[in-house]
């Protein structure tokens, strides 16, 4: 456990530094949200759920939040920030199988998410352009339109939150010699995953694995060319790792075998700089991430139109592009001021190829006399040997592959990544004090490479959201949004939500 009581130690030590540099006058911002929520189905609709740092699953909710923060000063050479949100209330549950081994059958539970949780708890600071944070914060997509996109491929802001230490770059910082025309970005990140609980209950102890006390690892660097110019791009790749921890294996209901990992100062150095050992297989960890490419023109009136692609990568092959088409691929329009359109996105995605369905290495068959290599069968997000790319049964990278939360039947993996679709999306305002959203889109999901299902799954679903934000009640906004979904990916369903949020700022 070094990695977790460091994290408590240099959590509280950024907790007291704040403390001890509160100034005579300190503005915080405050905020406090009531939400309602009701459906026809088991979970909330797809795109009222996705996307919310893990907030909302269920059909039927009523939630409230607090959340009280201090803004980091980018103006200053040195700056701190810190913040505390806390979610409550009350979902309804979900009925997951499981084999009960005394029974020699299989039973159910009710389950629903918890009654109250911290949903974020951080402290940063900043010197210059560099930034520490340690603590629960969530994290965006550096590279996609957060409101409007369908999710990044490695880190979308689906999930909750999890204890992590990340430092890197706040923003892009000019290369030396290179006169402005190029900038580098970068950051990096431990966490420690807390869904062990979540875990053991909703797994079905009957086949495949599960693991638990799993360390979590994030690294990225990006390059842009001049922003001011007209036209501008960004490049670059993320990677993610999951290592350490203690990975079981069931067979019919027993355990076949039991693996603790390596979590030693060594396996952290090797989740950044990846290299070969015996002891997971090719590589230590669970490795996957993306190749990013943003590509930006500005048109005279100052409006923007971007286009961009990120392919994911789960295994060698596809960080060398063997794997076809795969990946996120869209456009985006942006306009210089607020009308009745101020964004919109358009996004294709493809998971179909994954190197092909076969995979197989000499060296993985003694006494074999093949000597054809063939990388393949890349199945995303899944692992033979750690859990699947899921943070308290929900996606990390992209929502559009069924996250292992949907599946009733105690599977904990992603049955159906092997996924094809597009995604629509627009914001704009109808007049000052209204704004609206919608969302569109369609899926369908063979199975994986592997496993490949008797009939694909598909889900079409229609989103529309407006926000009211009256002058009189400067701070105060109502959001009302509903949604309609049609398909087995995972229900079909409809479903309504209505919350009201009012937000200030508090001098101290």
């Amino acid at each position: 456990m070094i990695f977790s009581k460091l994290s408590r130690y240099i959590l509280a030590l950024q907790f007291s530094s704040v403390a001890m540099m509160v100034s005579a006058e300190e503005t915080l911002h405050y905020e406090a949200s009531l939400t309602a929520g009701t459906g026809s189905g088991t979970f909330a609709p797809y795109y009222l759920s996705s996307i919310q740092h893990g907030r909302i699953t269920q059909a039927d909710n009523v939630q409230a939040e607090v959340a009280v923060t201090r803004k980091m000063d980018f103006s200053n050479r040195f700056s701190y920030g810190y913040g505390i949100d806390l979610v409550g209330g009350y979902a309804s549950a979900t009925t997951y199988e499981y084999y009960d081994e005394s029974l020699d059958g299989w039973n159910n539970h009710r389950l629903r998410p918890s009654a109250a949780w911290i949903q974020q708890l951080y402290a940063e600071i900043k010197y210059r352009s560099l930034f520490l944070g340690a603590g629960l914060k969530e994290q965006r997509s550096g590279l996609l339109n957060q409101n409007l996109t369908s999710g990044d491929l490695v880190e979308s802001g689906n999930a909750r939150p999890m204890p992590q230490m990340r430092a890197g770059f706040l923003d892009f910082q000019d290369i030396p010699f290179t006169g402005g025309w190029l900038q580098i970005k970068g950051e990096g990140a431990f966490g420690y995953m807390t869904d062990n609980g979540w875990l053991k209950d909703h797994y079905n102890y009957f086949n495949a694995h599960i693991a638990f006390d799993q360390i979590y690892n994030y690294k990225c660097v990006y390059f842009r060319t001049k922003p001011s110019k007209p036209f501008s791009m960004i490049f670059g790749m993320q990677a993610a790792a999951t290592f350490g921890g203690r990975t079981e294996w069931y067979y019919r209901g027993k355990i076949e075998r039991v693996v603790k990992h390596n979590r030693s100062l060594r396996y952290f150095v090797k989740m950044i700089f990846p290299t070969q050992d015996g002891g997971d297989g090719f590589y230590s960890g669970n490795h996957l991430g993306s190749w990013d490419i943003r590509a930006r023109y500005r048109l005279k009136n100052a409006d923007e139109i971007y286009a961009y692609t990120s392919w994911l990568w789960d295994d060698g092959s596809g960080i060398g592009k063997l794997n076809g088409f795969d990946g996120l691929w869209g456009v985006e329009y942006k306009a210089a001021r607020k009308g009745l359109i101020n964004s919109a996105v358009f996004e294709y995605f493809d998971f179909t190829n994954q190197s092909g369905p076969i995979h197989f290495d000499p060296a993985d068959n003694t006494g074999c006399n093949l000597p054809a290599h063939v990388s393949g069968a890349d199945d995303y997000y899944n692992n033979a040997t750690y859990n699947p790319y899921a943070y308290y049964g929900l996606s990390i990278g992209s929502p559009v592959m069924m996250a292992p939360l949907y599946n009733r039947d105690g599977v904990l993996s992603y049955i159906a990544n092997a996924v094809r679709g597009f995604h629509v999306a627009a914001e704009g305002s109808i007049n000052p004090v209204l704004d609206y959203r919608v969302k569109t889109g369609y899926r369908k999901g063979w199975g994986t490479a592997k496993r490949m299902l008797k009939r694909p799954m598909r889900l079409s679903a229609f989103m529309m959201e407006a926000e009211w934000h009256p002058k009189r009640l400067g701070g105060m906004s109502v959001r009302a949004a509903m949604e309609i979904d049609n398909g087995n990916m995972p229900e079909k369903a409809f479903g309504v939500m209505l919350g009201v949020r009012y937000s200030g700022l508090l001098k101290l």
